[in-house]
């Protein structure tokens, strides 16, 4: 009899730890679903994270391929532009070799180089061009009124050429009066080469000059906090003769 009460006992117990054990499984397992879904909620949404990056990475470099192919064309046209001032180089040095020409013949020649390089400077990138204007006029007063020997005019019209040239290989800081706003103003100017030129005045404006298909060039700020940054630092960065290396500028040639 106790014996059989005994084996109840013993069986009872061996019940309850049967219950248990399958209370705690159960337990555990419910523990393991919650933490796959978890897993794979977390899953889903770093997959969704990086679609969008990849989408955002795809718009970008669309944008930068587009901005490319602008800078491409900015440097063709000003490629023909400086083959064309060399071409008028080489004419009038072509023109003065052939013969020993009098300074009523060289006039003309001079006169017709000089005009080119005017329209060129009037159409072309907006650098101190009232200054450039200037100095072709004062050649052509001189050559019309005979105030300079013809060989020191075309000597003198080779050095204004060349440093039209020149300023597409150079990056620098400069002053010069702007018209922003239907107003001139006095700014500091980055040139880089005869693509770029950014501006900032005296009251923290930044801006940069863009071509317009209706009136050529035409200085505009910017109110892009990013972009104002940008020229800061393009300004800092040249300040400190730092002339070479990585800059991310706004695009001036951007539609």
């Amino acid at each position: 009899m106790r014996n059989h009460f005994s084996k109840k006992i013993i069986s009872c117990a061996g019940l309850a730890l049967l219950f248990s054990a399958s209370a705690a499984m159960g337990s555990s397992l419910e523990n393991l679903a919650k933490s796959l879904a978890k897993i794979r909620g977390e899953v889903e949404t770093l997959q969704t994270q990086l679609d969008l990056e990849k989408e955002k990475h795809g718009s970008r470099m669309s944008a930068l391929n587009s901005q490319l192919a602008d800078l491409s064309v900015e440097e063709r046209r000003q490629k023909l532009s400086i083959e064309k001032l060399q071409h008028s180089i080489d004419k009038m040095t072509e023109s003065a070799k052939k013969t020993e020409q009098s300074g009523e013949t060289l006039k003309p020649v001079l006169l017709a180089v000089l005009a080119d390089y005017r329209r060129h400077i009037q159409t072309g990138f907006p650098f101190k061009m009232e200054d450039r204007i200037k100095a072709i006029n004062n050649l052509e007063t001189n050559i019309t009124n005979q105030l300079i020997d013809p060989n020191k005019a075309v000597n003198q019209a080779w050095s204004l050429i060349e440093d039209e040239i020149r300023l597409g290989k150079e990056n620098g800081i400069y002053q010069q009066t702007i018209l922003l706003d239907g107003e001139s103003v006095l700014v500091d100017i980055a040139k880089l080469g005869t693509v770029f030129l950014f501006f900032q005045t005296r009251d923290n404006r930044g801006g940069m000059a863009r071509r317009s298909a209706e009136s050529g060039w035409k200085f505009e700020t910017v109110d892009n906090a990013g972009d104002l940054e940008r020229i800061r630092n393009l300004f800092d960065s040249l300040k400190k003769q730092i002339r070479q290396g990585y800059f991310e500028l706004p695009n001036p040639l951007r539609k």
